[in-house]
């Protein structure tokens, strides 16, 4: 059976590294951080690109490569890069294919570390950046200037759940010219696939769902191989590769992602579901919830919802740290995507740096609180949350 045919799913399990001359079952862990040749003349071919051999680990390593071909086939992606975090990846992917005069315009509702890049760093380089409500589609129209190379969105937002069509948005980019740059994380490439809809350029942390442990970080951009060839050059000579360990850590667990994201997002609608109506939440959102305001484009672009939820706690900021200080069972930790169950306040934690109306602005009110829904068994994910709400 020809490689083309087989399924996303079966890809990210059958492909890896050629074999050794030890005949391995399991893709060994290439630690090395270069690679000899037998001759001058073999190195200088490496050097001037004449063929593929893997020269330093920062440019190139077997373990990165396998990691990076898996997500570039689940994604539908012509070539891609892996980077030493999401953030990485992020900023690579931006940085890369922008100078100096350019103009991005961004969704509104993005990851806080996403938001400052895009509000303090970017334009410090002279790179002016617009951020508009996600589905506001007449101001991203009015946004667009000659100067305008990119737009970036992410979908599901963080920690909002806001959902962008991306129908729309790709036929925005095509029509206006744009480089249509996506953060595809918390779908992850099981979930929903941005190329499909006209993206060129998609990203991921691998720190979450990918890795689905908590074990290790990691980035990587898939998309167009004239882009990524750009976000290679230029992370080839800037260095932010990931770690071969890192990489053959989290290839190993895109073996099982289609099976995790099938039970985190089964767990995540029966938790949501059961909290709708609470006496001290306002409302709950999660995409594939028939309440959300966005319900039928998630239902068109995404095969399932996810595993991130997100409630508004009626008593506000105070409510929101007594809940967390109440939980028994979740973990209080700055991260998603995980096999354990995690909830975060993003007031006081990953968008804590944003002003006060910047927070309001884009949904991130004082009694928000994201739990991003791991594989325990349901029923003892849902008590623990709901005797929390009644200390809170």
């Amino acid at each position: 059976m020809q490689p083309k045919k087989l399924h996303p799913q079966t890809l990210a399990i059958r492909t890896q590294t050629a074999k050794t001359n030890e005949m391995e079952h399991s893709t060994p862990l290439f630690l090395t951080s270069s690679f000899t040749f037998d001759s001058a003349e073999d190195m200088r071919a490496a050097f001037a690109e004449e063929n593929d051999d893997n020269i330093y680990s920062r440019y190139s390593n077997p373990s990165v490569d396998e990691f990076v071909a898996k997500v570039v086939a689940m994604e539908g992606a012509d070539a891609g890069f892996a980077t030493a975090s999401g953030m990485a990846a992020v900023f690579n992917s931006i940085f890369a294919l922008v100078k100096s005069g350019d103009h991005i315009i961004f969704c509104s509702s993005v990851f806080g570390s996403t938001h400052a890049l895009a509000t303090k760093f970017l334009p410090k380089y002279g790179i002016e950046c617009t951020l508009v409500p996600s589905n506001n589609t007449d101001l991203w129209e009015a946004s667009v200037r000659h100067t305008t190379k990119m737009i970036f969105v992410e979908t599901p937002t963080n920690p909002q759940l806001e959902i962008l069509d991306l129908e729309w948005v790709g036929k925005f980019a095509e029509k206006h010219q744009l480089i249509f740059n996506v953060d595809n994380c918390f779908a992850t490439p099981v979930l929903q696939n941005p190329i499909a809809f006209g993206a060129h350029i998609v990203n991921h942390s691998a720190t979450k769902w990918m890795d689905g442990q908590g074990r290790v970080l990691g980035g990587v951009v898939v998309g167009k191989a004239e882009l990524i060839r750009e976000i290679y050059l230029f992370c080839r000579n800037t260095g932010p590769s990931l770690s071969p360990f890192n990489a053959w850590v989290i290839s190993k667990s895109l073996e099982t992602l289609a099976v995790r994201m099938e039970k985190h997002a089964e767990n995540a609608l029966a938790v949501a579901s059961q909290l709708e109506g609470h006496p001290k939440i306002k409302w709950v959102r999660y995409p594939f919830l028939p309440s959300h305001p966005q319900y039928d484009i998630a239902i068109k672009q995404m095969r399932k919802g996810g595993g991130v939820l997100c409630f508004e706690l009626a008593g506000g900021r105070e409510s929101g740290i007594k809940f967390l200080d109440s939980l028994e069972l979740l973990s209080l930790t700055p991260n998603l995507g995980d096999t354990r169950s995690i909830a975060s306040h993003p007031t006081s934690t990953t968008h804590s740096k944003l002003k006060e109306e910047e927070r309001l602005e884009v949904g991130i009110t004082p009694g928000l609180i994201r739990i991003s829904v791991g594989l325990e068994y349901v029923d003892d994910i849902l008590a623990d949350i709901l005797q929390a709400l009644d200390k809170c």
